[in-house]
């Protein structure tokens, strides 16, 4: 399930983490791909703690990300900057990648792209997923992320025009299995739905379909 989703940075957070990036060392993007992925990966790329403590905080932060993500744990980000003529091919990103600071691997069950240029800015650049239905490209809004599964084949464009600034970060979900991650989600949301519906008070049908989701994610969560 790829999910995009709205408001992840507000406009103030979204420009102290350009400022703060308009300073930062930018790199060779290759050195952080696997041996494979460095092949086809031609970006720039930088870490900056400030910047990219202000994305992961916002995330979590963000309803939906927790509700359909599940997050157990998030990898920093890494911000990747594209100019005329970069992009990255098709590629599979690591199942399993370095935390940092001694703890362990995280297993990468999730990936999510924070889309920090204004899309009229650039041309090109559009993160491409490959699905069972079929291949879907994705240019979002600068503020706004999207969320799909590490386990698809993607790349992003080329750039024709411009730069493609983006935050890019994997989570290790408490469900690792993505078909009970979407019952799971479609649960919270049908109980959400039911909540509202009833003027915020509980009613035995939010009960039932609260209980059942709460005995799912019991039964499947890992620790």
């Amino acid at each position: 399930m790829n999910l995009c989703l709205a408001g992840v940075l507000d406009a103030d957070t979204l420009q102290a983490v350009r400022t703060t990036l308009a300073g930062a060392d930018f790199a060779d993007g290759s050195r952080t791909a696997g041996w494979h992925a460095a092949k086809v990966k031609h970006n720039l790329q930088a870490t900056d703690d400030g910047a990219a403590q202000r994305v992961q905080q916002a995330l979590m932060a963000h309803e939906l990300f927790r509700a359909a993500a599940l997050p157990a744990r998030l990898r920093a980000p890494l911000f990747s900057r594209y100019t005329t003529g970069m992009g990255y091919g098709r590629h599979m990103d690591d199942a399993l990648m370095t935390a940092g600071g001694g703890a362990s691997a995280l297993r990468a069950d999730l990936a999510v792209t924070v889309f920090l240029s204004e899309p009229a800015s650039y041309d090109g650049g559009e993160l491409v997923i490959e699905g069972p239905g079929g291949t879907s490209a994705y240019k979002l809004e600068a503020g706004q992320a999207i969320v799909y599964p590490a386990t698809t084949l993607h790349r992003v464009a080329d750039v024709t025009r411009g730069e493609r600034l983006a935050a890019v970060l994997w989570v290790q979900s408490l469900v690792r299995d993505a078909a009970r991650r979407e019952v799971l989600f479609d649960l919270d949301t049908a109980r959400r739905g039911l909540w509202d519906k009833a003027g915020q008070t509980a009613t035995s049908e939010f009960d039932l379909v609260t209980k059942t989701y709460a005995n799912l994610l019991r039964a499947w969560s890992e620790p």
